[in-house]
């Protein structure tokens, strides 16, 4: 019932938003000296929906009158215009100086945008991409120099690809780390039936998203950073929502997906006609029987399988305080259909936030709780390349009644009912149509971080941030004993998995921030612990309908990662800055003769807009020279939690030996290195003016 809700909510939404009748154009430019913006976003106030300006500074958008415009870009202070009866509306966007005093989140604290000395880039959610957003990643695409996100396929959800500053080895991990509100989670493999694990947070949840590029900012992180890191912060009650009573939010969405372009292949005349003119030219292979393997249809594979696809996304936010305790909580459910038949993402996730202060504030805890329930569809992506490939002269269904009544190549001289040419293409229909390949996930996070500040000290503040992430997935691929593509005809497959996934976090450190005026100086000092317990096991099973086991196999594995790290930030004359952090890391992936690595870095910085003889020039805002120099390290080097030891596993299952009427799998010793340790790079990270 509430999705039907839902759908009928998002479908009246999009019309009201078709029913527009102003044709709105202009320019945006900056202020200062009439450059034009290009990529500045026009958004419709209080929806998902609007544009962006072209490399001219261009942009255009049906609207309706009395429609509120919201123009934003990086570094520049939004601007909201009413539309009234104007048809152009050029807007010039004031670069923003309080953005240079924003508080980012770095690694175990934050720093002032303006003090930061290694390279970060934060895109707070009035920059996001809008639209049809369903994952955290697309909402940055695109947004920050050096950060490349590439979509993996067009599966519904499909797991982007991001790359930091190119890639960093050629045969270990290239995940990034991704840290949710202070919860560092397990980049070195993904989830079981999950195509997009960081799909659990809802993009309407989330405040700001940080990157950390450089050596020098990910440093910290030690033994998992030499990819890059990227940490999101999700919303909390904050601001006028502590001062009123329970204020409620939505947010949805309807799009419909097509597919754009679509391979240019020959119609069955066409393709009818070459294999005439091939055979007639003596052609080798082409022969008179050639002729009599054609069809007399037109069958165009690709309008077969692909569809007009109907997206729709829902969100429902409730912000406000009882007694001493804000809070934020939403509910939010996702329907994503993809434009290959038969995949789909069907997703309900909620977030609960609370963060009470005590004692003055000098008690302050911020708890979290964040649920996702995933059924996920993904259907055969073999189909796509099959599309490409099949004879366009043969039609879908030959009524045949062993195969389902799907058209299937044949061995020579069998009939509709024999047995398939099992190095022939598979009909792309009969892909789409004979899979049932299905995932159900649920993941939970708590998290609790609590910081006190000393009343005899208030300058030193200590924080205990604990977590616990929770994943429980389970799905099935199935092909029943109708399908011609199997290894064993006639038999079916039948896959199906499991896996629980456990990671528990404790962080303890503490920090202390000074300003010594008589100095000229400020301090910010941290030192800390960290403590992180990976576990993960399951089963997979792969056998036909009728008992016959490829492989039937289970695992539990588990690592351990014990940190200790610091930072020192120092200013002098509020324009000469110094950081220095150093990190050591012991994982349990390594023997313990090369379990523990250091990790150092340090990194200075010169606000030249700060000297006095720039001080009253007004073009420039910000003018820092930077020079930083770090070490990162990597733990997932190769694809095993236990690389360094000498194990025996199951061998392939064609290495399998025969006993009697039975087959039974071998082992066989698995490859080690006893000498793996973290990759260390050591570089001068960023030096320059900007």
């Amino acid at each position: 019932m509430f999705k039907g809700l839902f759908l009928l909510v998002g479908f009246l939404f999009a019309l009201q938003l078709n029913a527009q009748d102003i044709k709105i154009s202009g320019k945006v430019t900056d202020a200062k000296d009439s450059k034009t913006l290009p990529g500045v976003s026009i958004a419709i106030k209080g929806t998902a929906m609007g544009t962006t300006s072209d490399i001219d500074g261009k942009y255009s958008l049906s609207v309706k009158k009395g429609t509120t415009l919201v123009f934003s870009f990086i570094g520049y202070t939004p601007q909201e215009i009413a539309v009234g009866n104007q048809a152009v509306i050029n807007v010039a966007l004031a670069p923003s100086v309080t953005a240079l005093d924003e508080v980012v989140v770095i690694g175990y604290g934050q720093v002032k945008k303006s003090d930061a000395t290694g390279s970060v880039s934060v895109v707070n959610s009035k920059d996001f991409n809008k639209g049809a957003i369903v994952n955290a990643q697309q909402l940055i695409q695109g947004k920050t120099a050096g950060v490349t996100i590439t979509s993996g396929s067009g599966a519904p959800d499909a797991k982007p690809e991001i790359r930091i500053r190119g890639i960093s080895s050629l045969s270990a991990s290239q995940e990034v780390l991704f840290i949710v509100d202070g919860v560092a989670l397990d980049n070195a493999t993904g989830v079981s039936g999950l195509s997009n694990p960081m799909s659990f947070i809802n993009p309407n949840d989330i405040e700001s998203i940080t990157i950390l590029k450089d050596a020098s900012a990910l440093a910290i992180y030690g033994s998992r950073a030499s990819n890059g890191v990227i940490l999101i912060t999700t919303k909390k009650a904050k601001g006028d929502a502590l001062s009123r009573k329970m204020s409620v939010s939505y947010n949805g969405s309807l799009s419909i997906g097509t597919p754009t372009k679509k391979v240019d292949v020959l119609n069955g005349d066409e393709f009818r006609e070459l294999v005439k003119q091939s055979v007639a030219d003596g052609l080798s292979g082409f022969t008179q029987e050639t002729l009599t393997k054609l069809g007399t249809e037109n069958t165009n594979w690709q309008d077969e399988i692909y569809r007009s696809a109907i997206s729709h996304d829902h969100n429902v936010s409730m912000t406000g305080k009882v007694s001493i305790l804000p809070y934020r909580a939403s509910v939010g459910y996702t329907n994503n259909q993809g434009i290959l038949k038969n995949t789909d993402l069907k997703r309900t996730t909620a977030t609960l936030n609370l963060n009470p202060s005590f004692l003055d504030d000098h008690l302050t805890v911020d708890a979290g709780l964040k649920f996702q329930w995933a059924k996920q569809n993904f259907g055969n992506e073999g189909a796509v390349g099959a599309a490409i490939a099949y004879d366009p002269t043969q039609p879908i269904m030959n009524g045949n009644t062993r195969w389902g009544g799907y058209y299937t190549w044949m061995n020579s001289g069998e009939d509709i009912n024999g047995m398939p040419n099992s190095i022939g293409v598979s009909n792309p229909v009969a892909l789409i149509e004979q899979t049932d390949n299905v995932s159900d996930v649920k993941r939970i996070i708590a998290n609790g971080k609590i910081d006190y500040k000393f009343h005899f000290l208030p300058e030193l503040k200590a924080t205990l941030n604990v977590a616990y992430d929770y994943i429980n997935s389970d799905g099935h691929n199935i092909s029943d004993t109708l399908t011609a593509w199997v290894s064993r005809k006639g038999e079916g497959s039948y896959i199906r998995y499991e896996q629980t996934k456990k990671n528990e976090l404790l962080d303890f450190y503490l920090n202390y921030n000074k300003d010594l005026k008589d100095f000229y100086s400020k301090v910010d000092a941290t030192v800390g612990h960290s403590w992180q317990h990976f576990y993960e096991d399951g089963k997979n099973l792969d056998t036909t309908y009728f008992g016959y086991e490829n492989s039937n196999t289970s695992y539990k594995k588990e690592n351990y990662l014990l940190s200790f790290f610091g930072r020192i930030n120092y200013t002098f004359l509020d324009r000469y800055l110094l950081t220095a952090t150093v990190r050591y890391d012991g994982t349990s992936k390594f023997s313990k003769d090369n379990r523990w690595g250091l990790f150092p870095s340090f990194a200075v910085a010169w606000k030249i807009n700060e000297e006095n003889f720039l001080k009253g020039v007004e073009e420039i805002n910000e003018l820092k020279l930077r020079l930083g120099y770090g070490t990162t390290g990597q733990q997932n080097v190769v694809n095993d939690w236990y690389p360094y030891m000498p194990l025996y596993v199951y061998g392939y299952t064609n290495a399998a030996y025969q006993f009697g009427d039975k087959w039974y799998q071998t082992y066989r010793p698995s490859a080690y290195n006893n000498d793996l340790k973290s990759l260390l790079s050591g570089k001068i990270t960023k030096t320059g003016l900007f």
